[in-house]
């Protein structure tokens, strides 16, 4: 039997930054996947990652996420020294807009919350657009600019984790996934693969949408379905879009080399990947309806993913129960990528023995559903 002190169950961006923060602290690890690393909803999101002026511990959601946006451009700067590898961090800052006065009043309500998190905004009429973000529609009824909302190349972001992970000499084992556990005592004794049984002193379930389905194998009910997600790529010959455009669960979001990702749909598809021609021509169709000159970018590509979902969408992260050495860090929805640093250092302080530094009460695997997770922003 092969042996790993910690083996991570799931190679996105979760458990790769969850492996990449061990290994700043000089604990290796093995990483699973049952296919390529960093390849599943973790590339296919658009890396969104919202402002932010400090830390915020009013309560344990907004910190998880105030937390992560703090540790990005650390993250990042840490990662490009360490690679070479430019991850794409950027704080091109972003617009939210509203068509009709309920989705004006909407945003009324999220700018409250922003104002207690003293985070910038401003709220413009659509005189004022072209200041900010001359794409946009002018018959908008209004636009939120929210100044500090930065993003990342996902993509980019995934390659640089795993060229620090294999420099630092992490076991990563891309299209060797998991298929159930080996306990004894109330311990996880080993990972079983389709190669074989690794032997773990610690195990890690951050497997996505694939979690709930491994966790039943330890008598743990966790649901984490697949949220599919399609977006559509567009590619221009300069830059189209100034900023990152919001309205509602859609955005819009301009790359350096002039190309705009739109996403993205919310649909119970099962593990179905497959794009669909009528959601393209939706997402299409409102984006080119936010703003009119995306009309003439031609579309490069499109693609889907499955986001993990939960019971009430916020992620489940802490101790599985029943097991004295089994984490779970799964059913992040759509805040996978926007989430990940945050999660990845309270993961490493359970790993580790130390108290968490985020209170994760909220986010136990045995909670009662209810609540939202962080309704000041989308992601």
């Amino acid at each position: 039997m092969k042996s790993a002190d910690v083996v991570i169950v799931g190679g996105g961006v979760i458990g790769l930054s969850i492996a990449y923060r061990l290994a700043r602290e000089g604990v290796g690890s093995t990483v699973l996947d049952r296919g390529g690393l960093g390849q599943g909803a973790s590339w296919a999101g658009a890396g969104m990652i919202p402002p932010h002026v400090e830390r915020l511990r009013t309560n344990p959601t907004v910190e998880l996420r105030s937390w992560s946006a703090v540790l990005y451009p650390e993250w990042s700067a840490a990662l490009l020294e360490e690679t070479g590898i430019d991850n794409g961090y950027r704080r091109t800052g972003g617009v939210d807009v509203a068509w009709t006065p309920a989705e004006d009043d909407e945003l009324k309500t999220s700018a409250g919350r922003w104002r207690a998190e003293k985070i910038i905004y401003e709220r413009m009429s659509p005189a004022d657009f072209a200041r900010v973000e001359p794409a946009l529609n002018p018959g908008l009824r209004v636009a939120y600019y929210l100044p500090d909302r930065a993003q990342i190349r996902n993509p980019r972001h995934l390659k640089a984790l795993i060229a620090s992970l294999e420099a630092r000499g992490v076991d990563l084992r891309p299209g060797s996934g998991a298929i159930g556990f080996e306990s004894t005592g109330g311990r996880v004794s080993a990972v079983r693969t389709e190669s074989g049984p690794i032997a773990c002193g610690r195990v890690v379930v951050a497997a996505g949408a694939w979690s709930s389905a491994l966790l039943e194998g330890l008598g743990i009910r966790v649901e984490t379905p697949p949220i599919k997600g399609q977006i559509v790529l567009l590619k221009g010959d300069r830059p189209a879009l100034r900023r990152i455009v919001e309205h509602g669960k859609m955005y819009l979001v301009p790359r350096d080399d002039g190309r705009v990702l739109i996403g993205a749909t919310e649909e119970d598809a099962g593990f179905d990947t497959r794009t669909t021609p009528e959601a393209l021509r939706d997402l299409l169709a409102e984006a080119r309806s936010l703003c009119p000159g995306l009309a003439g970018l031609e579309v490069e590509r499109s693609w889907a993913g499955l986001r993990p979902g939960s019971v009430d969408s916020k992620p489940y992260l802490g101790p599985a129960p029943g097991y004295s050495n089994a984490i779970v860090a799964t059913g992040h929805k759509r805040a996978g990528l926007q989430l990940a640093p945050a999660t990845a250092e309270v993961i490493a302080d359970l790993v580790l023995g130390r108290e968490p530094r985020v209170d994760l009460t909220p986010y136990r695997l045995d909670r009662e559903p209810g609540g939202l997770p962080d309704p000041a922003f989308r992601s």
